[in-house]
């Protein structure tokens, strides 16, 4: 697959909605095991390898921090305030590559976690379990993607630290629950893993369009962010529809306390995810010396990145909304997080 490639993923790849029959249970168990096995062979049939499939040391991919490609545009909140646009042309490019290379970096740790949890989902499996060659596929093609974020980060020139402290304790626990609570831990999957989708989607989107071609010189999305974005992006098609059709068929079938739990948990889980990959972290801020105000300015108070937040994970809040997670009592923790709709609607 070449550079210029299409995003989206190629039709089998990715479980449609309506796909699982939930009119009865033998039903939906059969359906389950049949689209398990069309991720798995998708999984066989189109896969990438982080160095066979990546062309990083050819000339086009070649990283320069003053490359103004790197810059951040005026759709972005960072990007749209006169502090960045006042900053000299190669602050603005190793700014925006910072925050590329800390997404990487965040995007990996996370996906340490990831690995982790699916592990121990997989441990106690018995035999003959339908998930388990799907789940170490995914493993396998998790394990390549971090290999090519920590490549793009190596390359970047930044020494990125990614999670902070207290944040990489927290993800022991998260690991656990794919063997505790297997239900929650896929609701984690989905609270790091849309987010970093949906931001990955619009850039190569919005930098494709017809009207961004008419200024691509400045506004070209580097090849090698191109490249990593194209690939992490097609098998994340099948991954998180993993965690979506296993979330449809078991969360009806929970206890009160368990979904209880769930209920509250998830937008706890989802307010703090959302917000790793959509703005600055602490080291960034230090390192550019960000005023406050402009923080506020760009993300605190400003309407436009509550929105850019609420729709990165609009796919599983319509999902915890089908499967009954939000109640009129914790639709409240989802406004607090700026994770419902300005307008008040579910949609």
């Amino acid at each position: 697959m070449s550079t210029t490639d299409s995003i989206l993923v190629p039709q089998g790849a990715v479980v449609l909605d309506d796909e699982l029959d939930t009119s009865t249970r033998d039903a939906e168990d059969a359906a389950y095991v049949k689209l398990l096995q069309r991720l798995s062979h998708q999984s066989v049939v189109k896969h990438f390898d982080a160095y066979a499939d990546v062309a990083w040391d050819a000339p086009e991919m070649r990283i320069d921090p003053s490359d103004p490609r790197w810059e951040l545009d005026a759709d972005d909140t960072l990007g749209a305030t006169a502090w960045y646009r006042a900053q000299p042309q190669p602050v603005r490019a190793a700014l925006g590559l910072h925050l590329f290379a800390t997404f990487m970096k965040i995007g990996l740790q996370f996906e340490s976690v990831l690995k982790r949890g699916l592990l121990e989902y997989a441990f106690n499996l018995p035999n003959g379990a339908p998930e388990f060659r799907y789940v170490y596929h995914e493993v396998i093609e998790e394990a390549q993607h971090s290999l090519m974020f920590q490549e793009f980060v190596n390359r970047s020139g930044f020494d990125v630290r990614g999670l902070r402290k207290w944040e990489k304790t927290a993800s022991r626990m998260v690991v656990r629950l794919g063997r505790t609570f297997p239900e929650l831990f896929f609701l984690f999957v989905l609270g790091g893993e849309d987010p970093i989708d949906h931001v990955q989607r619009q850039m190569l989107k919005k930098r494709d369009d017809v009207q961004t071609l008419l200024l691509r010189k400045r506004y070209d999305v580097h090849p090698l962010l191109r490249r990593v974005s194209q690939i992490h992006v097609t098998e994340e098609a099948r991954h998180l529809s993993f965690a979506r059709l296993y979330l449809r068929r078991n969360v009806p079938r929970l206890g009160v306390v368990k979904k209880t739990m769930l209920r509250v948990r998830t937008p706890l889980i989802l307010g703090q995810m959302s917000q790793m990959m959509m703005r600055p972290s602490p080291q960034i801020v230090r390192r550019y010396a960000i005023p406050e105000t402009v923080l506020r300015e760009a993300y605190d108070d400003n309407p436009k990145h509550r929105a850019q937040t609420t729709e990165a994970i609009a796919k599983v809040r319509k999902l915890c909304q089908e499967l009954d997670l939000i109640t009129p009592t914790t639709v409240k923790l989802w406004k607090a997080f700026h994770l419902w709709p300005a307008d008040g609607t579910a949609a």
